[in-house]
């Protein structure tokens, strides 16, 4: 399912202030557990002692590829809950989605993010909260002054604190790269264009042809000089003194 119609821009928008908020500019890596602080929400891992034994050795053991976290409901607050036995740039990605459904105040009483996209919610709210979470943490435009400077998925990676795989997505889901090199060539063909000399080509069987045409009559010319009215037309007559005619 695609995105609704200006959600893009409405989560670049979005995703801005939140920045702004922030003190912090689009080219800055973004600190999502800042962000939850900023907008009240607790954050917990799966070690706090007051969640069930039981549960947490499932999702921390042989279930840990399940569990990446979860926005819990708490009257009329919420808090997050991560999985603290996962990398950190996949738990920075896990508290910005959550985050993500808190900003966009999408309605919810539990929701599970694990490998695949949040349960007990919807397939567009859950498009929405990743295209946000995307923006937050690698911006549109931060995508593509790095395009420009040539940064590797790598580079970007390691600069703004995500995954591979998440610079990768943001890459090519704003076409980073493709402006850049569109940008270039058009740099590239200006450049050629401008270098190139103005040189005129002249053709001796032409000219000799117009010039044999040209004989055969009289030439007028402008004698801007001569007294009496300006832009007065004279014949010139061809003789062998070149005198002035009637």
């Amino acid at each position: 399912m695609a995105l609704r119609r200006g959600f893009k821009a409405t989560a670049r928008r979005l995703a801005a202030d939140v920045r702004d908020e922030l003190g912090i500019a689009a080219f800055e890596p973004l600190d999502p557990y800042a962000l939850a602080r900023l907008y009240g929400v607790e954050v917990f891992t799966l070690d706090a002692p007051w969640l069930p034994r039981d549960a947490v050795e499932h999702f921390t053991g042989t279930a840990a590829e399940s569990f990446s976290g979860a926005l819990i409901q708490i009257g009329t607050g919420c808090v997050i809950v991560e999985n603290h036995t996962h990398t950190d740039t996949r738990r920075r990605s896990t508290v910005a989605h959550e985050m993500a459904h808190v900003l966009l105040e999408h309605e919810f009483g539990v929701l599970v993010t694990g490998g695949t996209p949040c349960r007990s919610t919807t397939t567009e709210i859950e498009q929405e909260a990743a295209e946000l979470s995307g923006e937050l943490l690698l911006p549109r435009d931060a995508a593509r002054t790095a395009a420009f400077r040539g940064w590797t998925d790598t580079t970007i990676a390691r600069y703004f604190r995500v995954s591979e795989r998440m610079a990768r997505w943001r890459m090519n889901v704003t076409g980073a790269r493709r402006i850049a090199r569109r940008t270039r060539d058009r740099r590239a063909h200006g450049a050629a264009e401008r270098s190139v000399p103005d040189v005129t080509v002249r053709n001796p069987t032409t000219e000799a042809t117009s010039a044999r045409h040209t004989s055969k009559f009289p030439q007028w010319t402008r004698l801007d000089h001569a007294p009496g009215p300006p832009n007065r037309l004279s014949k010139v007559a061809r003789s062998s003194d070149d005198s002035i005619g009637p």
